[in-house]
């Protein structure tokens, strides 16, 4: 606003593609209480496909695998031809014979036409039998007014019990992240935990440390909630603490959201 001469451009491309693929001018106001700025759309002569995992085109707001094609397509990695067989591969939407860059990013297109990069694929999550995102995890949690910074990991602090874990750095209490995440979110993507940090450790090049994240607590105590009322709630509620390696639950208590899930249900 102090420069209105100013223009801002948020631009994507790997060096494989030659400079920027794709362009999002930024308008002034758009990135207040944006979770990302997006990166647009391909410039004039570069092409950029959203696709699974049998090369088809996904759906706006669906994640999938960022292909990138066009000018300034690089032929391949030199001496390196196994690596340029797997990166560049042949382009179905282009003309016979041309190709396209796999880039390993994930990304969807919003409603308004434009990319958002969601991070990279090969951090993607197996939980449960359900493939997870992290960034789309973290960009829902980044959504929500109070939360600065975020981050979605699986941890196992107990052998076989696996789960889905979220940090957030800002001013709001797990209970509200949890319910504006399901709101937001399919079941399966809502972490069982929600850890609020004074900030997101750091490696010395910037990256998220994630063996520095704190392994969560329960934050849910059930004190105040209500006791078990009779001998079939107390042996239920003894199952349950047990179950989850809890001291004690009430009978108020929400399974799922002390940290079970379907697999430790049965």
């Amino acid at each position: 606003a102090d420069h209105p001469q100013l223009h801002l451009l948020n631009g994507y491309g790997p060096a494989e593609s030659m400079g920027f693929t794709t362009v999002f001018m930024i308008e002034p106001g758009a990135a207040a209480g944006a979770a990302s700025i997006p990166v647009g759309g391909p410039l004039s002569g570069k092409h950029a496909y959203v696709l699974d995992a049998n090369l088809e085109l996904v759906a706006p707001g669906v994640p999938g695998e960022l292909y990138v094609a066009g000018h300034g397509l690089a032929h391949g990695y030199i001496g390196q031809s196994a690596l340029t067989a797997d990166r560049f591969v042949a382009n179905p939407y282009g003309p016979a014979g041309a190709r396209m860059y796999r880039t390993g990013d994930l990304a969807r297109w919003n409603k308004q036409g434009a990319l958002e990069y969601l991070g990279r694929g090969d951090e993607q999550i197996k939980l449960r039998g359900f493939r997870i995102e992290p960034g789309e995890i973290e960009a829902a949690l980044m959504a929500h007014p109070a939360v600065v910074q975020a981050a979605a990991v699986v941890r196992e602090d107990r052998p076989g019990d696996k789960r889905l874990v979220a940090y957030v750095v800002g001013e709001t209490a797990p209970e509200e992240l949890r319910r504006h995440v399901a709101a937001c979110l399919p079941e399966h993507l809502v972490p069982s935990a929600f850890v609020v940090l004074d900030a997101l450790p750091r490696t010395v090049n910037g990256k998220l440390d994630r063996r520095a994240l704190p392994a969560p607590v329960d934050s849910m105590s059930s004190e105040g909630g209500r006791a078990p009322r009779n001998p079939a709630e107390e042996i239920l509620c003894g199952l349950f603490a047990d179950n989850l390696g809890l001291a004690s639950v009430g009978i108020d208590d929400n399974f799922f959201h002390r940290g079970g899930h379907s697999l430790r249900a049965t």
